[in-house]
Protein backbone atom coordinates (compact mmCIF):
# COMPACT_ATOMS: atom_id res chain seq x y z
CA UNK A 1 0.00 0.00 0.00
CA UNK A 2 1.49 3.56 -0.59
CA UNK A 3 1.35 5.59 2.27
CA UNK A 4 -0.15 9.34 1.46
CA UNK A 5 -1.21 12.19 3.88
CA UNK A 6 -5.19 12.37 4.07
CA UNK A 7 -5.44 16.42 2.89
CA UNK A 8 -3.69 15.03 -0.45
CA UNK A 9 -5.59 11.68 -0.93
CA UNK A 10 -8.73 13.92 -0.72
CA UNK A 11 -7.50 16.26 -2.99
CA UNK A 12 -6.61 13.76 -5.38
CA UNK A 13 -9.88 11.96 -5.26
CA UNK A 14 -12.06 14.92 -6.18
CA UNK A 15 -9.64 16.19 -8.81
CA UNK A 16 -9.82 12.66 -10.45
CA UNK A 17 -13.72 13.14 -10.10
CA UNK A 18 -13.80 16.35 -12.09
CA UNK A 19 -11.28 14.71 -14.59
CA UNK A 20 -13.78 12.13 -14.56
CA UNK A 21 -16.69 13.35 -15.32
CA UNK A 22 -15.12 16.32 -17.62
CA UNK A 23 -14.41 12.64 -19.71
CA UNK A 24 -17.84 12.13 -20.02
CA UNK A 25 -17.93 8.99 -17.93
CA UNK A 26 -21.31 8.13 -15.96
CA UNK A 27 -21.02 9.33 -12.97
CA UNK A 28 -20.97 5.93 -10.76
CA UNK A 29 -18.61 4.65 -13.01
CA UNK A 30 -16.13 7.19 -12.26
CA UNK A 31 -17.03 6.61 -8.49
CA UNK A 32 -17.32 3.54 -8.36
CA UNK A 33 -13.77 3.15 -10.58
CA UNK A 34 -11.99 5.77 -8.54
CA UNK A 35 -12.77 3.55 -4.99
CA UNK A 36 -11.63 0.49 -6.46
CA UNK A 37 -8.27 1.83 -7.66
CA UNK A 38 -7.88 3.96 -4.30
CA UNK A 39 -8.88 1.44 -2.70
CA UNK A 40 -6.09 -1.21 -3.34
CA UNK A 41 -3.30 1.39 -3.80
CA UNK A 42 -4.05 3.02 -0.40
CA UNK A 43 -6.38 0.47 1.48
CA UNK A 44 -5.81 -2.78 0.53
CA UNK A 45 -7.62 -5.93 -0.69
CA UNK A 46 -10.14 -5.61 1.97
CA UNK A 47 -11.90 -2.61 0.60
CA UNK A 48 -13.18 -5.46 -2.49
CA UNK A 49 -15.09 -7.17 1.07
CA UNK A 50 -16.06 -3.94 2.36
CA UNK A 51 -17.82 -2.92 -1.53
CA UNK A 52 -19.41 -6.32 -1.31
CA UNK A 53 -21.42 -5.33 1.79
CA UNK A 54 -22.14 -1.72 0.70
CA UNK A 55 -23.60 -3.05 -2.66
CA UNK A 56 -25.68 -5.34 -0.89
CA UNK A 57 -27.00 -3.21 1.93
CA UNK A 58 -28.14 -1.07 -1.05
CA UNK A 59 -30.20 -3.10 -3.35
CA UNK A 60 -31.45 -5.02 -0.04
CA UNK A 61 -32.86 -1.73 1.48
CA UNK A 62 -36.54 -1.92 2.04
CA UNK A 63 -37.18 1.72 1.59
CA UNK A 64 -35.89 2.16 -1.56
CA UNK A 65 -37.98 0.31 -3.33
CA UNK A 66 -40.33 3.36 -3.25
CA UNK A 67 -37.91 4.62 -6.26
CA UNK A 68 -39.42 2.83 -8.77
CA UNK A 69 -42.31 3.04 -7.79
CA UNK A 70 -43.12 6.78 -7.20
CA UNK A 71 -40.82 6.90 -10.66
CA UNK A 72 -43.53 5.00 -12.11
CA UNK A 73 -46.57 6.91 -10.83
CA UNK A 74 -44.66 10.20 -12.26
CA UNK A 75 -44.21 8.68 -15.47
CA UNK A 76 -47.46 7.19 -15.78
CA UNK A 77 -49.79 10.49 -15.15
CA UNK A 78 -46.86 12.49 -17.53
CA UNK A 79 -48.20 9.51 -20.36
CA UNK A 80 -52.03 10.38 -19.23
CA UNK A 81 -51.24 14.09 -20.67
CA UNK A 82 -52.35 15.58 -17.72
CA UNK A 83 -49.47 17.94 -17.90
CA UNK A 84 -51.09 20.01 -21.24
CA UNK A 85 -54.47 19.49 -19.27
CA UNK A 86 -53.24 20.98 -16.22
CA UNK A 87 -51.43 23.85 -17.53
CA UNK A 88 -54.45 25.03 -19.75
CA UNK A 89 -56.54 24.99 -16.74
CA UNK A 90 -54.00 27.37 -15.13
CA UNK A 91 -53.76 29.25 -17.82
CA UNK A 92 -57.23 29.95 -17.34
CA UNK A 93 -57.17 30.64 -13.61
CA UNK A 94 -54.10 33.05 -13.61
CA UNK A 95 -54.25 34.47 -16.90
CA UNK A 96 -55.97 37.82 -16.16
CA UNK A 97 -52.99 38.38 -14.01
CA UNK A 98 -49.73 40.58 -15.52
CA UNK A 99 -47.66 38.21 -15.78
CA UNK A 100 -49.84 35.41 -15.35
CA UNK A 101 -48.52 32.92 -18.18
CA UNK A 102 -44.86 33.07 -15.98
CA UNK A 103 -47.03 32.30 -12.72
CA UNK A 104 -48.74 29.49 -14.21
CA UNK A 105 -45.82 28.11 -15.17
CA UNK A 106 -44.52 27.46 -11.72
CA UNK A 107 -47.82 26.53 -10.51
CA UNK A 108 -48.05 23.95 -12.86
CA UNK A 109 -44.30 23.05 -11.84
CA UNK A 110 -44.85 22.66 -8.61
CA UNK A 111 -48.24 20.60 -9.15
CA UNK A 112 -45.93 18.51 -11.24
CA UNK A 113 -43.04 17.94 -8.84
CA UNK A 114 -45.38 16.42 -6.10
CA UNK A 115 -45.90 13.47 -8.58
CA UNK A 116 -42.52 13.12 -10.55
CA UNK A 117 -39.85 13.30 -7.96
CA UNK A 118 -37.25 14.05 -10.57
CA UNK A 119 -37.08 16.92 -12.17
CA UNK A 120 -36.57 15.71 -16.53
CA UNK A 121 -40.08 15.21 -17.06
CA UNK A 122 -41.67 18.45 -15.22
CA UNK A 123 -38.45 20.78 -17.25
CA UNK A 124 -38.90 18.82 -20.44
CA UNK A 125 -42.90 19.45 -20.11
CA UNK A 126 -42.81 23.10 -19.13
CA UNK A 127 -40.15 23.62 -22.21
CA UNK A 128 -42.49 22.35 -24.96
CA UNK A 129 -45.87 23.42 -23.14
CA UNK A 130 -45.51 26.54 -21.42
CA UNK A 131 -41.63 28.13 -22.71
CA UNK A 132 -43.21 28.82 -26.38
CA UNK A 133 -46.80 30.26 -24.94
CA UNK A 134 -44.93 32.64 -23.49
CA UNK A 135 -42.43 33.85 -25.84
CA UNK A 136 -45.44 34.31 -27.94
CA UNK A 137 -46.76 36.24 -26.04
CA UNK A 138 -44.02 38.68 -25.27
CA UNK A 139 -42.47 37.90 -22.28
CA UNK A 140 -38.48 38.33 -21.58
CA UNK A 141 -36.74 35.37 -22.98
CA UNK A 142 -33.99 35.38 -19.89
CA UNK A 143 -37.14 35.32 -17.37
CA UNK A 144 -38.98 32.70 -19.32
CA UNK A 145 -36.05 30.46 -19.44
CA UNK A 146 -35.71 31.46 -16.06
CA UNK A 147 -39.23 30.36 -14.79
CA UNK A 148 -39.43 27.22 -16.61
CA UNK A 149 -35.92 25.75 -15.10
CA UNK A 150 -36.64 27.27 -11.50
CA UNK A 151 -40.20 25.76 -11.82
CA UNK A 152 -38.81 22.27 -13.18
CA UNK A 153 -36.23 21.78 -10.63
CA UNK A 154 -38.79 21.87 -7.69
CA UNK A 155 -38.96 18.21 -8.43
CA UNK A 156 -36.05 17.33 -6.41
CA UNK A 157 -37.43 19.08 -3.18
CA UNK A 158 -40.96 18.46 -2.91
CA UNK A 159 -42.39 15.44 -1.97
CA UNK A 160 -41.96 12.86 -2.75
CA UNK A 161 -38.78 13.58 -3.71
CA UNK A 162 -36.57 10.87 -4.84
CA UNK A 163 -33.50 12.54 -3.18
CA UNK A 164 -35.20 12.81 0.06
CA UNK A 165 -35.91 8.90 0.23
CA UNK A 166 -32.12 8.71 -0.75
CA UNK A 167 -31.39 10.95 2.31
CA UNK A 168 -33.32 9.33 4.74
CA UNK A 169 -31.60 6.21 5.11
CA UNK A 170 -28.33 7.26 4.47
CA UNK A 171 -28.52 10.24 7.77
CA UNK A 172 -31.11 7.87 9.77
CA UNK A 173 -33.49 10.51 9.48
CA UNK A 174 -37.34 8.74 8.60
CA UNK A 175 -38.37 9.27 5.01
CA UNK A 176 -41.97 10.55 5.94
CA UNK A 177 -40.11 13.48 8.66
CA UNK A 178 -38.37 14.46 5.41
CA UNK A 179 -41.37 14.74 2.99
CA UNK A 180 -43.05 16.48 5.72
CA UNK A 181 -39.96 18.93 6.00
CA UNK A 182 -40.12 19.37 2.61
CA UNK A 183 -43.19 20.66 2.06
CA UNK A 184 -43.59 23.86 3.87
CA UNK A 185 -40.33 24.84 2.37
CA UNK A 186 -40.98 23.79 -0.82
CA UNK A 187 -44.23 25.59 -1.67
CA UNK A 188 -42.90 28.42 -0.18
CA UNK A 189 -39.73 28.63 -3.00
CA UNK A 190 -42.66 28.48 -5.27
CA UNK A 191 -44.38 31.49 -3.34
CA UNK A 192 -40.92 33.19 -3.70
CA UNK A 193 -40.76 32.80 -7.76
CA UNK A 194 -44.47 33.87 -8.08
CA UNK A 195 -43.72 36.91 -5.67
CA UNK A 196 -40.76 37.40 -7.60
CA UNK A 197 -42.40 37.23 -11.30
CA UNK A 198 -45.35 40.04 -9.50
CA UNK A 199 -42.74 42.40 -8.36
CA UNK A 200 -41.36 42.33 -12.06
CA UNK A 201 -44.30 42.45 -13.77
CA UNK A 202 -45.20 45.62 -12.21
CA UNK A 203 -42.10 47.46 -12.41
CA UNK A 204 -41.14 46.24 -16.01
CA UNK A 205 -44.58 45.54 -17.52
CA UNK A 206 -42.63 44.73 -20.81
CA UNK A 207 -41.35 41.95 -19.78
CA UNK A 208 -44.20 40.32 -18.86
CA UNK A 209 -47.40 41.78 -20.78
CA UNK A 210 -51.27 40.93 -19.97
CA UNK A 211 -52.73 38.22 -22.61
CA UNK A 212 -55.27 39.41 -24.98
CA UNK A 213 -59.13 40.44 -23.86
CA UNK A 214 -60.57 37.60 -26.26
CA UNK A 215 -58.33 34.80 -24.91
CA UNK A 216 -59.40 35.60 -21.32
CA UNK A 217 -62.95 34.63 -22.64
CA UNK A 218 -64.39 31.52 -20.65
CA UNK A 219 -67.39 30.72 -18.77
CA UNK A 220 -67.40 29.79 -14.96
CA UNK A 221 -68.84 26.21 -16.26
CA UNK A 222 -66.04 25.64 -18.74
CA UNK A 223 -63.64 26.73 -15.91
CA UNK A 224 -64.82 24.36 -13.41
CA UNK A 225 -64.97 21.50 -15.73
CA UNK A 226 -61.38 22.32 -16.73
CA UNK A 227 -60.40 21.92 -12.76
CA UNK A 228 -62.23 18.94 -12.14
CA UNK A 229 -60.90 16.64 -14.87
CA UNK A 230 -57.40 17.79 -14.73
CA UNK A 231 -56.63 19.21 -11.82
CA UNK A 232 -58.41 17.58 -9.40
CA UNK A 233 -57.37 14.42 -9.87
CA UNK A 234 -53.91 15.61 -9.69
CA UNK A 235 -54.40 16.89 -5.89
CA UNK A 236 -56.77 13.20 -4.51
CA UNK A 237 -53.26 11.54 -5.73
CA UNK A 238 -50.92 14.35 -4.25
CA UNK A 239 -52.99 14.19 -1.06
CA UNK A 240 -53.75 10.70 -0.68
CA UNK A 241 -50.49 9.28 -1.16
CA UNK A 242 -48.50 12.25 0.91
CA UNK A 243 -51.79 12.24 3.77
CA UNK A 244 -51.43 8.15 4.62
CA UNK A 245 -47.57 9.61 5.05
CA UNK A 246 -48.02 12.24 7.20
CA UNK A 247 -51.23 10.17 9.29
CA UNK A 248 -48.42 7.33 9.83
CA UNK A 249 -51.21 4.94 7.97
CA UNK A 250 -48.58 3.76 5.34
CA UNK A 251 -44.67 4.33 5.42
CA UNK A 252 -43.62 6.30 1.94
CA UNK A 253 -42.86 2.59 0.18
CA UNK A 254 -45.92 1.47 0.57
CA UNK A 255 -47.88 5.13 0.10
CA UNK A 256 -45.61 5.05 -3.23
CA UNK A 257 -46.94 1.79 -4.07
CA UNK A 258 -51.24 3.34 -3.69
CA UNK A 259 -49.75 6.41 -5.93
CA UNK A 260 -48.71 3.96 -9.04
CA UNK A 261 -52.02 2.33 -8.59
CA UNK A 262 -53.37 5.52 -8.43
CA UNK A 263 -51.79 6.39 -11.75
CA UNK A 264 -52.70 3.57 -13.60
CA UNK A 265 -56.14 4.49 -12.86
CA UNK A 266 -55.82 8.34 -13.46
CA UNK A 267 -54.49 6.93 -17.43
CA UNK A 268 -57.65 4.84 -17.51
CA UNK A 269 -59.84 7.88 -16.69
CA UNK A 270 -58.35 9.57 -19.75
CA UNK A 271 -58.34 6.59 -21.69
CA UNK A 272 -54.69 6.59 -22.09
CA UNK A 273 -54.43 3.39 -20.78
CA UNK A 274 -53.27 0.57 -22.66
CA UNK A 275 -50.44 -2.14 -23.31
CA UNK A 276 -47.71 0.43 -24.71
CA UNK A 277 -48.59 3.40 -22.16
CA UNK A 278 -47.73 0.59 -19.32
CA UNK A 279 -44.58 -1.10 -21.61
CA UNK A 280 -43.43 2.77 -21.85
CA UNK A 281 -43.78 3.62 -18.06
CA UNK A 282 -42.24 0.58 -17.11
CA UNK A 283 -39.20 1.06 -19.19
CA UNK A 284 -38.91 4.22 -17.95
CA UNK A 285 -39.17 3.38 -14.58
CA UNK A 286 -36.68 0.53 -14.81
CA UNK A 287 -34.22 2.95 -17.05
CA UNK A 288 -34.26 5.39 -14.12
CA UNK A 289 -34.28 3.49 -10.89
CA UNK A 290 -30.94 1.84 -12.72
CA UNK A 291 -29.16 4.86 -12.96
CA UNK A 292 -29.99 5.93 -9.86
CA UNK A 293 -28.91 2.78 -7.48
CA UNK A 294 -25.59 2.59 -10.34
CA UNK A 295 -25.07 5.88 -8.90
CA UNK A 296 -25.53 5.18 -5.19
CA UNK A 297 -23.28 1.94 -5.28
CA UNK A 298 -20.55 4.28 -6.63
CA UNK A 299 -20.99 6.46 -4.88
CA UNK A 300 -21.21 4.11 -1.75
CA UNK A 301 -18.19 2.71 -2.79
CA UNK A 302 -16.12 5.91 -3.00
CA UNK A 303 -17.85 7.34 0.67
CA UNK A 304 -16.63 3.85 2.08
CA UNK A 305 -12.86 4.15 0.65
CA UNK A 306 -12.99 8.17 1.57
CA UNK A 307 -13.76 7.33 5.80
CA UNK A 308 -11.36 4.20 5.85
CA UNK A 309 -8.59 6.43 4.49
CA UNK A 310 -9.52 9.12 7.11
CA UNK A 311 -11.48 11.60 4.97
CA UNK A 312 -14.37 11.71 7.34
CA UNK A 313 -11.82 13.36 10.46
CA UNK A 314 -10.30 15.82 8.03
CA UNK A 315 -13.35 16.98 6.69
CA UNK A 316 -14.93 17.23 10.04
CA UNK A 317 -11.39 18.92 11.77
CA UNK A 318 -11.28 21.40 8.63
CA UNK A 319 -15.34 22.63 9.13
CA UNK A 320 -15.21 22.51 12.95
CA UNK A 321 -12.04 25.22 12.76
CA UNK A 322 -13.87 27.45 10.11
CA UNK A 323 -14.37 30.99 11.75
CA UNK A 324 -17.72 31.89 13.48
CA UNK A 325 -18.33 29.24 15.17
CA UNK A 326 -21.46 26.85 14.92
CA UNK A 327 -22.74 29.19 11.73
CA UNK A 328 -19.07 29.43 10.33
CA UNK A 329 -19.02 25.87 10.34
CA UNK A 330 -22.94 25.59 8.72
CA UNK A 331 -21.75 28.14 5.97
CA UNK A 332 -18.33 26.52 5.35
CA UNK A 333 -20.56 23.28 4.74
CA UNK A 334 -22.85 24.92 2.84
CA UNK A 335 -20.54 26.63 0.36
CA UNK A 336 -18.83 23.00 0.03
CA UNK A 337 -22.54 21.46 -1.08
CA UNK A 338 -22.90 24.35 -3.19
CA UNK A 339 -19.38 24.40 -5.27
CA UNK A 340 -19.98 20.43 -5.27
CA UNK A 341 -23.46 20.66 -7.16
CA UNK A 342 -21.91 22.72 -9.51
CA UNK A 343 -19.92 19.43 -10.65
CA UNK A 344 -21.24 16.27 -9.05
CA UNK A 345 -24.72 14.91 -8.94
CA UNK A 346 -27.00 15.72 -6.35
CA UNK A 347 -27.45 11.82 -5.69
CA UNK A 348 -24.09 11.65 -5.33
CA UNK A 349 -23.34 14.14 -3.27
CA UNK A 350 -25.90 13.36 -1.09
CA UNK A 351 -24.36 9.54 -0.60
CA UNK A 352 -20.74 11.01 0.25
CA UNK A 353 -21.42 14.39 1.76
CA UNK A 354 -24.60 13.55 4.37
CA UNK A 355 -22.63 10.65 6.46
CA UNK A 356 -19.63 13.57 6.61
CA UNK A 357 -21.60 16.07 7.71
CA UNK A 358 -24.89 14.67 9.58
CA UNK A 359 -22.46 13.73 12.66
CA UNK A 360 -21.36 17.67 12.60
CA UNK A 361 -25.09 19.27 12.40
CA UNK A 362 -25.28 17.10 15.21
CA UNK A 363 -22.47 17.81 17.21
CA UNK A 364 -23.11 21.58 16.49
CA UNK A 365 -26.48 20.96 17.84
CA UNK A 366 -28.79 21.64 14.82
CA UNK A 367 -32.27 20.46 14.66
CA UNK A 368 -31.53 17.34 11.91
CA UNK A 369 -34.80 17.37 9.88
CA UNK A 370 -34.09 21.27 9.45
CA UNK A 371 -30.58 20.87 8.43
CA UNK A 372 -31.21 17.86 5.81
CA UNK A 373 -33.81 20.24 4.26
CA UNK A 374 -31.29 23.17 4.38
CA UNK A 375 -28.49 20.67 2.33
CA UNK A 376 -31.75 19.88 -0.21
CA UNK A 377 -32.10 23.71 -0.56
CA UNK A 378 -28.39 24.28 -0.73
CA UNK A 379 -28.59 21.02 -3.54
CA UNK A 380 -31.16 22.81 -5.59
CA UNK A 381 -29.05 25.49 -6.86
CA UNK A 382 -27.29 22.83 -8.48
CA UNK A 383 -29.57 22.14 -11.23
CA UNK A 384 -29.21 25.91 -12.00
CA UNK A 385 -25.47 26.51 -11.74
CA UNK A 386 -23.36 26.04 -14.56
CA UNK A 387 -21.60 23.74 -16.03
CA UNK A 388 -23.32 21.00 -14.26
CA UNK A 389 -26.65 22.32 -14.00
CA UNK A 390 -29.08 19.79 -15.70
CA UNK A 391 -32.20 21.58 -15.94
CA UNK A 392 -30.33 23.86 -18.13
CA UNK A 393 -28.98 21.21 -20.29
CA UNK A 394 -33.06 19.80 -20.03
CA UNK A 395 -34.44 22.95 -21.13
CA UNK A 396 -31.72 23.59 -23.93
CA UNK A 397 -32.44 20.05 -25.39
CA UNK A 398 -36.25 20.26 -25.45
CA UNK A 399 -36.89 23.20 -26.43
CA UNK A 400 -38.09 24.30 -30.30
CA UNK A 401 -34.85 25.86 -31.90
CA UNK A 402 -36.95 27.80 -34.04
CA UNK A 403 -37.86 30.10 -30.81
CA UNK A 404 -33.98 30.93 -30.94
CA UNK A 405 -33.01 30.20 -27.44
CA UNK A 406 -29.49 30.51 -26.51
CA UNK A 407 -27.44 29.13 -23.52
CA UNK A 408 -26.97 32.42 -22.11
CA UNK A 409 -30.16 33.48 -22.01
CA UNK A 410 -31.11 30.64 -19.66
CA UNK A 411 -27.88 31.17 -17.68
CA UNK A 412 -29.39 34.86 -17.83
CA UNK A 413 -32.60 33.78 -16.87
CA UNK A 414 -31.45 31.75 -13.60
CA UNK A 415 -29.23 33.93 -11.71
CA UNK A 416 -32.74 36.00 -9.57
CA UNK A 417 -33.92 32.26 -8.69
CA UNK A 418 -30.53 31.41 -7.20
CA UNK A 419 -30.62 33.96 -5.33
CA UNK A 420 -34.07 33.42 -4.24
CA UNK A 421 -33.26 30.29 -3.22
CA UNK A 422 -30.77 31.36 -1.32
CA UNK A 423 -32.93 33.91 0.26
CA UNK A 424 -35.75 31.15 1.16
CA UNK A 425 -32.67 29.41 3.03
CA UNK A 426 -32.56 32.22 5.09
CA UNK A 427 -35.78 32.68 6.10
CA UNK A 428 -35.45 29.26 7.67
CA UNK A 429 -32.34 30.22 9.22
CA UNK A 430 -34.73 33.05 11.06
CA UNK A 431 -37.63 30.92 11.29
CA UNK A 432 -36.80 27.36 11.49
CA UNK A 433 -40.43 26.31 12.42
CA UNK A 434 -40.95 26.86 8.71
CA UNK A 435 -39.58 22.99 7.78
CA UNK A 436 -39.58 21.70 11.74
CA UNK A 437 -43.27 22.62 12.34
CA UNK A 438 -45.13 19.93 10.43
CA UNK A 439 -42.98 16.91 11.11
CA UNK A 440 -43.60 17.86 14.89
CA UNK A 441 -47.26 17.52 13.98
CA UNK A 442 -46.31 13.96 12.66
CA UNK A 443 -49.10 11.18 14.19
CA UNK A 444 -46.30 8.90 15.16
Amino acid sequence: MIDISTGMLVLIGFLMILAGILSGFPIAWILGGIAIVTGLLFWGPQSLDTYYHQMYGLVSNYILLAIPLFIFMGAMIEESGIGKRLFDTMYVIFGRLRGGIAITAVVVGTMLATILGIIAGSTVMLAIVALPNLLRHGYNKAMSCGTVCASGSLGIFIPPSILLIIYGPVSGISVGKLFMGAFIPGFMLAGLYITYILIRSFLNPRDAPSIPAEEQIISLRSKIRMFVTSALPLLVLIFSVLGVIYTGIAAPTEAAAMGAVASILIAAFYRRLNYQTLKSTSHRAFDATVMVIYTCIGASMFQSVFMALGGGEYFTDMVLSAPGGRWGSFVAIMFIIFILGMFIPDIAIILIMVPLVTPIAEALGFHPVWFAMMVCMDLQTSFMTPPYAQAIFFLKGAVDPSLGITTGDIIKGVIPFILLIVFGMGLCVVFPQIITWLPGTMIK
